[in-house]
């Protein structure tokens, strides 16, 4: 069951299983060099999946590597059918900056999106009002717009993209195989499950 999301809604961040409510952000596109913006919308019509990865800031320590991680796991998230895009509350022009310091982020050409107001930070219960920077979180939206997938770490706690590429496999996965069910540790080519009374204190036999 899909549940709509109220931006206006004082009850807290979006849950997964609610409808995203469209946003737009502005971008740097390291591929051409240039700003431009991005849109649910636009992702949505075009029938992929969108991956917003949060972070606090640019010019700092754990973002380096955790976008440098991204670079290298990109292409496999593309090939799944999903554009990511890496957001903060710095500005498109401190993304160019530091796209062009930072030797982490020689291999980045996902969008890096500004969100200075922290407006689509606050949907996804990222952002923190006392120090205007976003918290490390990682969301996964299907082509139909559902929240389908929810991550949040504090501002010292590294992610994987590997870790990422997996749950956006399952998810693709399990979208277009209703019926089933992906376990811990599930790969693409791993034995799904499939829930039913069969299934019933038998999912050891099922796996083997």
């Amino acid at each position: 069951m899909e549940h709509h999301y109220d931006d206006d809604c004082c009850c807290g961040a979006l849950q997964v299983g609610q409808e995203v409510p469209d946003f737009e952000l502005e971008i740097y596109d390291p591929v051409n060099g240039d700003f431009n913006k991005i849109s649910l919308a636009e992702q949505k019509k075009q029938g992929k999946w969108t991956v917003l990865v949060f972070y606090p800031a640019d010019f700092t320590f754990v973002c380096s590597t955790e976008l440098a991680d991204l670079a290298d796991e990109y292409e496999n998230l593309k090939a799944v059918g999903a554009e990511v895009v890496t957001v903060s509350t710095d500005t498109v022009y401190t993304h160019l900056a530091w796209k062009r310091e930072e030797k982490f982020l020689e291999k980045a050409s996902y969008p890096m999106a500004a969100d200075p107001t922290g407006r689509v930070s606050r949907i996804f219960g990222v952002y923190n009002e006392e120090t205007g920077l976003d918290l490390r979180g990682t969301f996964i939206i299907s082509p139909a717009g559902v929240l389908v997938a929810s991550e949040i770490n504090f501002y010292n706690v590294g992610r994987n993209a590997k870790e990422l590429l997996r749950k956006l496999q399952a998810s693709a996965h399990v979208a277009q195989n209703p019926n089933e069910a992906c376990p811990a540790r599930w790969e693409k080519g791993d034995k799904t499950l499939t829930p039913g009374p069969q299934l019933v204190g038998k999912v050891y036999d099922a796996l083997k």
